[in-house]
């Protein structure tokens, strides 16, 4: 598939502010050229935005000045006038009380930057993760030409001859304190090897899942997932995506010819494919709200159920995204996809092709970090989405990183009101609970967090860890980490905060899961739970003012992608009145 290009030249965007000798046209080019620019440089040509979500406080992000000049360059070099601005930047390691709280707000700020700028197209600098879906969110309400490109990951951590998956090592180690197995001093020392580069994640968690949904989705030139934060190939990937993104705005080749179903199929069985994270379903089904396109729970199970992990990649398997990246990357993975008949060919990309058209000569260099289909680390990946009485909105759960002896259990609730609650008594001795138990977490969704979370991996009891055990069933209305394994019940709706069936189970209650069978069940008698939700009264009150306070009125469940509720569909790119 080609996409078929609009006429050239034509009158652009900018040519609002630029294109004309009247007074308001010489009042916006005068003041641009206080930076120096040339005045052939406001000749017609196209205006390329540089959105950046540089800063010292998002980590992952924090390399991405170097990034953003590489892209200028390549935008010069095509015949555009690159313009770099910043916008919110959120970082999931040091934003209280979670990145994902201010993903909305910052998809709000790259929406109205891009409409109220003269911008004829739109380069999205990505990282960490809420910051890639949220610079995706904005540019597909706004619909001008865009396509982003990642920061990428960082190199592996090693400690002692084994690999430190960031974030992964920190669960893992962390849970070995509790049980007694490793000193804090080892701790300390290991914390030196976590994360020795620049990027983000170099585990298969949420930035490098968004990174490859976003390649999935046609969003980013062929091979920007994975490829190293340091290595010179994603300067260069930089580069690239400044020249194409000016033969982009020539083309007017915009976020709504590409972000298609179609699209949104393949990128949710190439979740499933590479143990994506479960912090992908929530993000992708906010981009689908912002392009009209009516994506559920539902089509993640379809989709998602018979599609095999390949991708051997911790938190799931063995490797980090170094390894990815040298066997061949995302390309593979969708060239295999493709082979199997479970990948959309003709989807189309920023490239102006389709999919298969980018991936059909890509190869596999290690059979052991992507594995063939005939060996594949699980049979059948993607994400599976629990329904019943406790969660009748849907509750999701990652099969490749759970335990196969987890998938059918019945066990008595251990419930906890709120995260403060569970950090209060999950140390205690006399806490009555053993590995059978099921964990049960409330009040951490979308409005009872507020921001939803990544708590719903709960660590489990020292007294059960010192046993040997490493799993237990979790339930909650929380996310978790991308670099989190586990039997982990995640996103159950409706939340426990706005009265939802998680918000009246006791402790005690003996729930049943059967991930084979989809079904989630609160094995409480219909009219007892009838009556405990008619006596449930709200503990979480909304916030007094401020953004906290929008959030809360307006947030959505996380069964629809936590948006908020007046910001679904595209408002478009028309030139807003000139004020001068």
């Amino acid at each position: 598939m080609t996409f078929r290009k609009a006429e050239w030249p034509r009158r652009l965007r900018s040519a609002e502010w630029f294109g004309g000798t009247s007074r308001d046209h010489i009042y916006h080019r005068s003041w641009m050229k206080n930076q120096g620019l040339p005045a052939d440089l406001f000749d017609g040509r196209p205006v390329i935005g540089i959105c950046n979500t540089w800063s010292e406080l998002t980590p992952c992000n924090a390399h991405l000045r170097d990034l953003a000049q590489r892209v200028k360059h390549g935008i010069y070099e095509a015949g555009g006038l690159p313009v770099e601005f910043p916008v919110f930047s959120t970082g999931e390691s040091a934003l209280r009380p979670t990145a994902m709280m201010y993903r909305n707000l910052a998809a709000m700020d790259v929406e109205e930057a891009l409409r109220a700028n003269p911008l004829d197209g739109v380069v999205l600098l990505v990282g960490c993760d809420k910051t890639t879906p949220a610079l995706l969110m904005g540019a597909a309400s706004v619909d001008i030409p865009a396509i982003a490109v990642s920061g990428g990951p960082m190199l592996n951590g090693w400690f002692r001859g084994e690999r430190v998956g960031s974030g992964t090592a920190l669960w893992q180690m962390s849970e070995a304190i509790k049980a007694g197995t490793m000193s804090s001093e080892d701790f300390l020392e290991a914390e030196q090897a976590m994360s020795r580069s620049p990027g983000s994640c170099n585990t298969m968690g949420t930035a490098s899942s968004m990174a490859s949904m976003t390649e999935a989705l046609g969003m980013a030139l062929s091979g920007n997932a994975a490829i190293p934060a340091i290595d010179s190939r994603r300067r260069v990937m930089a580069h690239l995506t400044g020249r194409r993104i000016v033969e982009m705005v020539k083309d007017d080749l915009k976020p709504s010819d590409i972000l298609t179903r179609e699209a949104f199929e393949n990128a949710i069985r190439v979740n499933g494919a590479i143990g994506g994270s479960t912090n992908a379903v929530i993000h992708l089904l906010a981009i689908a709200g912002r392009v009209g396109i009516d994506l559920t729970l539902d089509d993640w199970d379809r989709l998602g159920r018979d599609v095999p992990t390949l991708v051997n990649l911790m938190p799931s398997g063995k490797y980090l995204m170094e390894e990815f990246f040298y066997a061949g990357g995302l390309p593979v993975v969708l060239r295999m996809l493709g082979e199997a008949g479970l990948l959309h060919r003709q989807a189309l990309t920023v490239s102006g092709q389709g999919v298969w058209d980018e991936v059909e000569g890509a190869r596999n260099w290690n059979e052991d970090v992507i594995r063939p289909v005939d060996k594949a680390l699980t049979a059948q990946g993607g994400i599976a989405v629990l329904r019943g009485n406790l969660a009748p909105g849907g509750a999701i759960l990652k099969p490749s990183a759970a335990s196969p002896h987890l998938m059918q259990h019945r066990g008595r609730a251990v419930v906890f009101e709120d995260i403060d609650d569970y950090k209060a008594r999950i140390g205690d001795e006399a806490l009555d609970i053993d590995e059978t138990s099921i964990m049960v977490l409330k009040n951490c969704g979308p409005r009872g967090y507020p921001g939803m979370a990544e708590v719903g991996n709960m660590g489990l009891p020292p007294k059960v860890l010192r046993k040997g055990i490493t799993d237990m069933i979790r339930i909650s209305d929380a996310r978790m980490s991308g670099t989190a394994y586990g039997t982990v019940i995640l996103h159950t709706s409706p939340e426990a905060a706005i009265g939802g069936p998680l918000a009246i189970v006791r402790t005690g209650d003996m729930i049943e899961v059967d991930v084979a069978a989809r079904r989630l069940h609160l094995d409480v008698a219909e009219h007892e739970i009838v009556a405990r939700l008619a006596a449930w009264r709200p503990t979480v009150q909304a916030p007094a003012s401020g953004y906290a306070r929008l959030f809360h009125t307006h947030v959505e469940g996380a069964d629809t992608g936590a948006d908020f509720d007046f910001l679904k569909g595209r408002r478009g790119n028309e030139v807003p009145r000139d004020s001068h």
